[in-house]
């Protein structure tokens, strides 16, 4: 018996995840035609935005403008701008999240908030969805769990005595006069630029150094945005970057906190270091449905379709394609329309629709004329 009869509701599509990647790709379902879907989101819409630092403002600018719908680099569905409803050009986390609930609003997307979703399986050809209080069931599912409420709290002896930059509510906050950032990618040098801008030193302690990378990919290396502050008077009289000096340790004795680093150089301060060491990432809850490539990240069809479990799509920063790396919104949306379709044709559905879209990833595609590994 198809697994699907006498099961009561079923629907077409369940998106986990109502931030940037799974509303957008919610809507971008909605122009393919496709209706019986819902979104389930642990939190409120736009909730990993609204846990940013409140100084911390997007990198990649704002503004309405181009000739093809696609009114902005942050903007999630086609002929919106957050530059146009925010009237910024970069916007905070607060801003973007309300962009995002606006956008729910506009498109009508049926969003279950509050609705953790705590393990996906697959019998036959139906997806069970658990949930706390009850469990859903889906022809396909689309995981856009997103990155940003998982910080990484290990990596070296001692991360646990730091302080993940995205716990942090504001850098006002911060209490002391000398700090010691370890990660000098996006998110340590914004929290090394705020606390200069305070008057606050800063040592800022990295493996790599990312603020000289050449690279025009922004996954790899710092944006416009970001090396415009760095050449700042304020920054250049507080911050003093490290670069090849990865950390190995933390320790706290006497109330001082002792941070080693590679070459078993010594650093004190006396309050937590500030550990901008990224993400793990929502999706290794599905993982188990995922193969996985040489890198560890998990393994796609050209349709961002699960391999092994047909049905099972990703979607957002944790995207991968060959050298290709979507981790930001202007990157990861333009992979909206093709899991849309692929969605809309199993069930179907013609998807004439999304036109629109195949024309905006075409536009995009020509930005990203800047490097192999670069997805513009």
């Amino acid at each position: 018996m198809n697994v699907f009869e006498n099961s009561g509701n079923v629907y077409d599509v369940v998106v986990v995840g109502a931030g940037a990647a799974g509303i957008g790709v919610a809507v971008a379902l909605r122009h393919a035609g496709v209706e019986n879907y819902v979104v389930c989101e642990r939190h409120e819409v736009g909730a990993s935005f609204d846990s940013w630092p409140a100084e911390t403002r997007f990198i990649t600018p704002s503004f309405p403008t181009n000739s093809i719908g696609m009114l902005d680099l942050n903007s999630i569905a086609i002929k919106t701008s957050p530059a146009y409803s925010l009237e910024v050009g970069h916007p905070t986390g607060e801003e973007y999240a309300k962009y995002l609930r606006l956008v729910a609003q506009i498109f009508k997307v049926p969003v279950r908030e509050h609705t953790d979703v705590t393990r996906v399986t697959q019998v036959d050809d139906c997806f069970f969805i658990a949930t706390p209080d009850e469990t859903l069931r889906a022809k396909h599912v689309v995981w856009a769990a997103g990155e940003f409420q998982y910080p990484r709290l290990n990596g070296f002896a001692g991360a646990d005595l730091c302080r993940h930059t995205a716990t942090i509510p504001s850098y006002k906050e911060l209490e002391g006069d000398d700090f010691i950032v370890v990660g000098g990618y996006e998110s340590g040098i914004d929290v090394a630029y705020h606390l200069a801008s305070r008057g606050k030193k800063v040592k800022v302690f990295d493996e790599s150094r990312p603020w000289m990378d050449e690279s025009s990919d922004p996954s790899v290396a710092l944006s416009p945005f970001t090396l415009e502050r760095i050449r700042q008077d304020r920054f250049f009289k507080h911050v003093e970057l490290y670069p090849y000096m990865p950390v190995e340790s933390v320790t706290r004795s006497n109330g001082k906190y002792e941070v080693t680093a590679r070459g078993g150089h010594q650093f004190q301060s006396p309050v937590p270091p500030l550990f901008a060491g990224g993400f793990t990432g929502g999706q290794e809850l599905v993982a188990d449905l995922f193969e996985r490539r040489e890198d560890g990240s998990l393994l796609l069809s050209s349709d961002d379709e699960s391999t092994i479990v047909p049905g099972m799509f990703l979607c957002g920063p944790a995207v991968r394609h060959d050298k290709q790396i979507f981790c930001f919104i202007f990157k990861y949306r333009q992979r909206f329309a093709v899991v849309a379709k692929a969605i809309a044709t199993s069930l179907g559905m013609p998807a004439e629709a999304l036109e629109a879209y195949r024309a905006w990833g075409m536009y995009l595609d020509d930005l990203s004329n800047c490097g192999e590994e670069c997805v513009c």
